[in-house]
């Protein structure tokens, strides 16, 4: 990746934006109309970055004006970060974008100071988490957690996103167009990597999708092919998150430190294990670069000797 200093060199934006620009831009005219046009022209995913400003920035800060966001309003952007829940990773990432945005916007001119460098929240410290697996037990437990629970959703929720490894957010924001029975599908229009993706079913999975519908119906949700596939029965609108129940169950079970997306590379280790090559398990949970895959290179068994075996029972030098 290039270094912000060269992207500078190489743009053509104006070093001094004129004076009336400089008074009316908001956020988010700024990002639609100049910062946009930059991304696209210097990396190659920028639909990732569109996708992060339409979900992080556009509803918070998007309206402010460029000249007056202050200090303060970073602070209680990254505060309203943490409450929501994102990972202290996840929250620095973001922060990063926008202090990004902020630096470009001074390096064109169109603010005189990034107010990004006098927050008093700029990283977020970040621990050294050990992926964890759940055992068969573990998830039978969990499973029996969350049917005990109060949520009319939570062990369905749970159930697919073992059955599909599926990102949570994939799940919560599906609606019931995005499944295809037929080709046992469930299309993702953008995904975390600002792709679109599309989730195998199973039909195992199938059955469970076929259960969520019911019990949608039982509590009056629609079902039509525009309604949400996880619809909270009192605001009508997709939950904004499952944490609270989850974690109530995953206390219940016993399983104090499991998170969410430990149920995504539980998945991943159960196709492991079953056989599953690196390639296929890339395939089925949606990762742009091989890299992010290799994470379980430690679960694939030591199958090296057995391959060099191959060569000699497929030459027979003995013979010869």
């Amino acid at each position: 990746m290039r270094s912000l200093s060269k992207l500078f060199r190489q743009s053509t934006a104006p070093t001094t934006a004129p004076t009336t620009q400089r008074a009316a831009l908001t956020l988010e005219a700024f990002f639609d109309l100049k910062y946009y046009a930059f991304v696209k022209a210097t990396k190659r995913r920028s639909t990732h970055d569109l996708y992060l400003f339409n979900k992080h920035f556009r509803p918070t800060l998007g309206t402010k004006l460029l000249s007056n966001i202050t200090s303060e309003d970073i602070d209680a952007w990254m505060l309203a970060q943490i409450e929501h829940g994102y990972k202290a990773g996840t929250v620095n990432k973001h922060a990063a974008m926008l202090n990004r945005m902020l630096n470009i916007a001074v390096h064109w001119g169109y603010v005189d100071k990034n107010a990004f460098k006098g927050a008093a929240i700029r990283k977020l410290q970040t621990g050294d988490y050990v992926q964890r697996f759940l055992t068969r037990a573990e998830i039978s437990r969990l499973l029996s957690a969350c049917k005990q629970s109060t949520h009319p959703f939570l062990y369905l929720f749970v159930k697919l996103l073992l059955l599909t490894g599926a990102r949570k957010s994939e799940l919560r924001l599906a609606t019931w167009k995005d499944i295809d029975v037929n080709s046992k599908e469930l299309f993702v229009a953008i995904s975390k990597t600002g792709r679109s993706r599309t989730v195998q079913l199973s039909d195992a999975a199938l059955k469970v999708l076929d259960q969520v519908r019911e019990r949608s119906v039982a509590l009056g949700l629609d079902t039509a092919r525009d309604s949400w596939l996880f619809a909270n029965p009192r605001t009508r609108k997709p939950y904004t998150s499952f944490h609270i129940a989850f974690f109530a169950a995953r206390k219940q079970a016993g399983l104090d430190a499991v998170r969410i997306h430990d149920l995504r590379h539980t998945y991943a280790s159960l196709l492991i294990n079953n056989g599953a090559s690196i390639y296929e398990v890339q395939q089925l949970l949606g990762h742009y670069h091989i890299s992010m895959t290799e994470r379980y290179a430690q679960l694939f068994p030591n199958t090296l000797n057995d391959r060099v075996n191959i060569i000699a029972s497929t030459i027979d030098l003995d013979s010869i």
